[in-house]
This record gives C-alpha cells, sequence and structure tokens, in this order.
C-alpha cells in the first residue's frame, strides 16, 4: 500500500505545492485537510476543491469554530493570556486543535505521517511537531517550506510550471494568520521596525482615529465566561464575533510588538484582536472584583507561566494541564456584568456588579455607613511593620541605617 501523508492544508502557495512537492519528494499520496477556526476569507469547500485539483487523494475539512471557541479561546480568556502582556496568542491557541484533527485525519486516512508548511524561523514549526508527539508519538512529521527547501520563489516556479490553480503574486508582501480570537500579520516592510504600519495592514478593525459614536456594551459571565452580550444570550463563538464586530468598528486590539520567539529570535508582528482584547479587558475586572486577593495574587504568576508555555507549544504538556486546573478553579466566583464603553480604540471598564463579588460598600466607603472599624488599623500597622522595624534597628547598630541626609 502507498505511504500517505496528512498536510494541513490552508489553501495558500505554499501548502498547494506543497502536495505535489512532497509525493515527489517521497513518493507518498498526501491527503490534504483544512481546519476551520474562524479565520473568514475563502469557503472551504473551495480549498477543498483546490487540494484535490493540486493532487490530494483525499481532501479533509473540519468545522472546529465551535470546538475552537469553547475548548481553546475560552482558557486562554480565564487564564488572560497576554504574551509579554500583549498578544492574545491568536496562532498559538489554534495549532494544537489543528494538529488534534490532523492527528485524527491521519487515522482515519491510514497515514503514517503529518505534514506542515511551517519555515524553521517560526514558532509554529515548534507548535505543531511538539503537539503531534504529544498527541501521536508514532506519527512522523515533514515540513516541506523547511526541510525540502522549498522557497517562495520556488513554490511560484512549481505552481506557474504545473499550472496549479492558486495565484502566484508576489504583490502580497505580508505573511497573514488569522482566526475568530484575532489576525496576525508579519513580514514585508514590516520587518524594519521603525516602519509605521499603514493602512491596509488592518482587515479586522477600522481606524479608531475616526472612530463612530461611542458603543456601550455589557457583558455577562458565569465562571469566567460570556454567556451574554447585553442581555442576549450567545455562546463563546458568537461572544468573541459581536466583540470583534463591536469592539473592531472602535478600532479596539490593534497591537504593534517586537516580542521575543521560541527560536531565539526577536520579530515585529502586528496583531488586530478586538473581541479577544475586549473580552479579556472585561474579564480581567470581573476577577478584581470576584476573586480573593493571596489568591488573584498567585495567579498573575500562573497567568504568566501558562502563557509562556502555550506560546512556546506546550499546550498538551503535563505543567500545562496541571496549570488549568488551578485556572478553573479560580473562576468558581468570576460570575456577573461588566459595562464597558468601545470607543477610539480604547474599552474601557464604566461599570461592574456580582452576586458573589468581594467588593463591601460598608467597608469601602468614607461616608455614612462606614462599618470598617478604623481602630484596628494602628495594631495592624505594629505587626505587620515589626520585621522591618527589627532590621531597621540592627542596621542602626551596625552603623548601616539608611542616611537621612
Amino acid at each position: 500500500m502507498t505511504e500517505r501523508v496528512v498536510l494541513a492544508y490552508s489553501g495558500g502557495l505554499d501548502t498547494s505545492v506543497a502536495i505535489g512537492w512532497i509525493g515527489e519528494a517521497t513518493g507518498a499520496e498526501v491527503v490534504a485537510m483544512a481546519v476551520d477556526v474562524g479565520q473568514g476569507g475563502e469557503d472551504l469547500n473551495v480549498i477543498r476543491k483546490r487540494a484535490l485539483d493540486c493532487g490530494a487523494v483525499e481532501a479533509y475539512v473540519a468545522d472546529a469554530r465551535e470546538e475552537f471557541a469553547d475548548e481553546y479561546c475560552m482558557p486562554a480568556l480565564q487564564a488572560n493570556g497576554l504574551y509579554l502582556d500583549k498578544y492574545p496568542l491568536v496562532s498559538a491557541i489554534s495549532r494544537p486543535l489543528i494538529v488534534k484533527h490532523l492527528a485524527r485525519a491521519a487515522r482515519k486516512f491510514g497515514a503514517t505521517t503529518v505534514a506542515h508548511g511551517c519555515t524553521g524561523k517560526g514558532n509554529d514549526q515548534v507548535r505543531f511537531e511538539v503537539a503531534t508527539t504529544s498527541l501521536a508519538p508514532d506519527l512522523k512529521t515533514i515540513a516541506p517550506v523547511r526541510d525540502l527547501a522549498l522557497t517562495r520563489e520556488k513554490a511560484i516556479e512549481y505552481a506557474e510550471k504545473h499550472d496549479l490553480p492558486i495565484a502566484t503574486t508576489k504583490s502580497n508582501p505580508f505573511s497573514i494568520d488569522q482566526n475568530v480570537w484575532g489576525r496576525a500579520v508579519e513580514t514585508g516592510f514590516l520587518e524594519d521596525i521603525w516602519n509605521e504600519p499603514t493602512k491596509d495592514v488592518y482587515s479586522y478593525t477600522d481606524d479608531p482615529t475616526f472612530p463612530p459614536v461611542a458603543d456601550e456594551v455589557t457583558i455577562t459571565f458565569e465562571q469566567g465566561v460570556p454567556v451574554a452580550i447585553d442581555g442576549v444570550a450567545v455562546t463563546p463563538l458568537q461572544a468573541i464575533q459581536e466583540m470583534n464586530r463591536r469592539a473592531g468598528a472602535h478600532g479596539v486590539g490593534r497591537i504593534d510588538i517586537v516580542e521575543d520567539r521560541l527560536v531565539g529570535i526577536k520579530s515585529r508582528e502586528i496583531y488586530e484582536a478586538p473581541g479577544a482584547m475586549a473580552l479579556i479587558a472585561a474579564h480581567q475586572e470581573l476577577e478584581n472584583v470576584t476573586v480573593e486577593r493571596e489568591q488573584m495574587r498567585f495567579k498573575r504568576q500562573v497567568e504568566q507561566r501558562w502563557t509562556e508555555l502555550v506560546y512556546d507549544g506546550m499546550w498538551f504538556s503535563p505543567l500545562k494541564k496541571s496549570l488549568d486546573a488551578f485556572v478553573l478553579d479560580t473562576q468558581k466566583y468570576v460570575s456577573g456584568d461588566i459595562r464597558m464603553v468601545l470607543h477610539g480604540g480604547r474599552a474601557t471598564v464604566t461599570g461592574r456588579r456580582s452576586d458573589s463579588s468581594l467588593y463591601d460598600f460598608g467597608l469601602a466607603t468614607y461616608d455614612e455607613g462606614d462599618t470598617f472599624d478604623q481602630s484596628h488599623a494602628k495594631g495592624f500597622i505594629e505587626i505587620y511593620g515589626l520585621a522591618a522595624k527589627q532590621a531597621a534597628a540592627r542596621d542602626a547598630k551596625f552603623g548601616n541605617a539608611e542616611d537621612l541626609g
């Protein structure tokens, strides 16, 4: 029986050419697999037909939009996943889902090898291959662009020679990856980090310089997951899509960052994530109201490590699974409403309410109704500062006291 390779297929130039390229280099039949994670653009049925026209023996399409929103975007939201405190893991959280479907397709079609279209300079090669070894360690992996020296020039030449049904223009300078959680843009003139992004870089967001009238939105959460917008029940996918539309109209979620790639390269990336950034801002503020102080302080440390693991391709790692359990436990009381105003590139929280709130008006107020016993404060301060007081006395004894000038 002829060997089979399942290729993660995007419908673009590189993966279209890779179908024939893999066949010629390995002698294997290629099964193309496309996964819908809410990237928009071309109909996946069109992409499926293109894969067959490019020489795939089978073409498999998976609608994973709900799965992506429920099982990947929501954990990222609950963990407030922001790499370098800015990037909401747009590509990083989609790769493990794609690999899961890649491995399933390999089993279904009797393949012993999977393939992806990543280069040797990026993070995605690691994410694809580590996820594959975690889910299906018996599968081999090949990367045509990286391993078979498939440059863009060679890809264009190959596509034209074989009359493949794929655009071969060099006019688009950008490398783009997108899904419902956001959009990532790199390469071209953006590689000069002094260059300002031009208007054509953006697609998910409108220019925040000239915003429409401010939009007020109320997001309802249950245990850290959005369940309603302005009182209308929504699924996680619908929540992201609605906030993409509304926050995007105000230019919310534009990110321009030089980030540290896993392979050691600093890379300039442009991201658009209007829904993700608005939802994370709302979720963080609801946590401020409902999560106990020490638990919240520790969660911030967990969030950073969780985000680093996901960015570095360790979605299925034991540590990440353990951190998942902690994050999920912290969401027990993260339920309530957050009111936000979307305007001019900002998502600003203006109101919070929750039945599980730890905010006590009687303790917080300085006016009538104050229930805080201020007589306790003096003793608390004495005990709280005792260790520092003793250390200062020791410093004075040995001539190391602070110079008060």
